[in-house]
């Protein structure tokens, strides 16, 4: 446990590096109308990197334990979540957001939570159409559309 919680610190800190050079590289002054890009980027970057020292030196300073980081159980429950969101993100490559998004929420609706089948096929297409009009139409703003966007002529 000591070990991984170092290697996660170490980790965040150099995300927490990252995101606060970001910062200084888009600015971090303050202009004439408000707060530069990078103004909240850096204090986010400089927040995370301070977090990671009580995470860090508490894991240095904990004695070392035996056993393992995590049991075959609490990796099979990971790997339920994470292997069907990889999925989904690569599907998103080849059918769109709104359409694989569709088919992670069936599959895991009906694989994993056993929901009957009309609930599933109601709250898989309900939710990526909301998202659809929220995104697509309202805000106009635009996301990876496969080819049954493309039909429909978005």
């Amino acid at each position: 446990m000591r070990t991984a919680d170092i290697v996660c610190g170490v980790t965040l800190a150099v995300v927490g590096l990252i995101v606060l050079v970001e910062g200084l590289r888009l600015g971090i002054g303050w202009s004439t109308d408000g707060p530069e890009a990078g103004f909240f980027i850096f204090y986010l970057g400089a927040a995370l990197l301070v977090a990671t020292v009580p995470i860090v030196l508490g894991a240095v300073r904990r004695a070392p334990t035996a056993g393992h980081f995590v049991t075959g159980a609490q990796l099979r429950s990971v790997a339920t979540v994470f292997v069907p969101a990889t999925i989904m993100v690569i599907l998103t490559h080849f059918l769109g957001l709104y359409v694989s998004g569709a088919v992670y929420l069936a599959a895991y609706m009906r694989v994993i939570g056993r929901h009957r089948w009309i609930t599933t096929v109601l709250v898989a297409v309900a939710i990526p159409a909301a998202a659809f009009l929220v995104f697509e139409v309202w805000f106009l703003v635009p996301l990876p559309k496969g080819p049954l966007e493309m039909r429909l002529g978005y």
